[in-house]
């Protein structure tokens, strides 16, 4: 069982139809850690996610929109020394707690899991499958980020000028210091923007933006063409 604390962050924006079972499941998982474990949600939103997540037994922070200030936002009131970055649609493996602090004992500072959706297509099965590289295009938060609370304040946190490949610029300012591991569980998100914008149609709008920002497109012109064509 885990020794080392974890501090689950969770970034919300009108989150209020899915926000409850993700608490139920991740205090379900964490309950037996008792105080090793805690979850903070840090909320941007207008809807009633706020006064849902105020009815669990987790730390709730209202923070300027922007999964990037909001991560930060959480990070800055978590308890322990690893911090976990978790999106609210996306559940991890049920023994997450363990993996990561295993890792992170072994001398692992940072990573993510590898990915699946909840989605049996086979074309999303491939998507998830390329999750086991360790290259660039293949990362996303959806992978979720673990990350030691001192090498997170070493590096300045999450670059939170940037609404738009912030996961990407974290990893490339974590890999100038230690290496990126891709721990073997599989975390389960939503497909429900694949589902909205079209399965090959999405992945090339996230192919052509992973293309923009290393071709060193600024942020205004990566937010427009992340607004002109997908639905979120």
């Amino acid at each position: 069982m885990a020794t080392i604390g974890l501090s689950i962050i969770i970034p919300t924006f009108n989150e209020e139809t899915g926000i409850a079972l993700t608490l139920e499941t991740l205090l379900k998982v964490t309950g037996k850690y008792g105080k090793n474990v805690e979850i903070i949600v840090s909320d941007s939103g207008n809807d009633g996610t706020s006064a849902i997540v105020s009815g669990y037994p987790v730390t709730l922070c209202r923070s300027e929109k922007g999964r990037a200030k909001q991560m930060n936002a959480g990070a800055a009131l978590a308890r322990h020394g690893i911090l976990y970055f978790l999106h609210a649609d996306t559940m991890p493996p049920e023994n997450f707690v363990d993996e990561i602090t295993t890792a992170v004992e072994s001398g692992k500072k940072a990573g993510c899991f590898q990915m699946l959706f909840d989605d049996p297509h086979p074309i999303m099965e491939l998507f998830g499958w390329f999750t086991q590289f360790p290259l660039m295009v293949c990362r996303g938060g959806d992978q979720s980020l673990f990350i030691t609370k001192e090498l997170f304040r070493s590096i300045g946190g999450f670059n939170k000028t940037m609404l738009v490949m912030e996961d990407i610029d974290i990893i490339s300012r974590i890999e100038t210091k230690t290496p990126f591991h891709i721990l073997p569980g599989h975390v389960i998100t939503s497909a429900r923007k694949y589902h909205k914008n079209g399965i090959l149609r999405l992945q090339i709008i996230f192919g052509t933006i992973h293309l923009l920002y290393a071709l060193g497109a600024d942020q205004e012109s990566l937010i427009r063409y992340y607004r002109e064509n997908i639905e979120s």
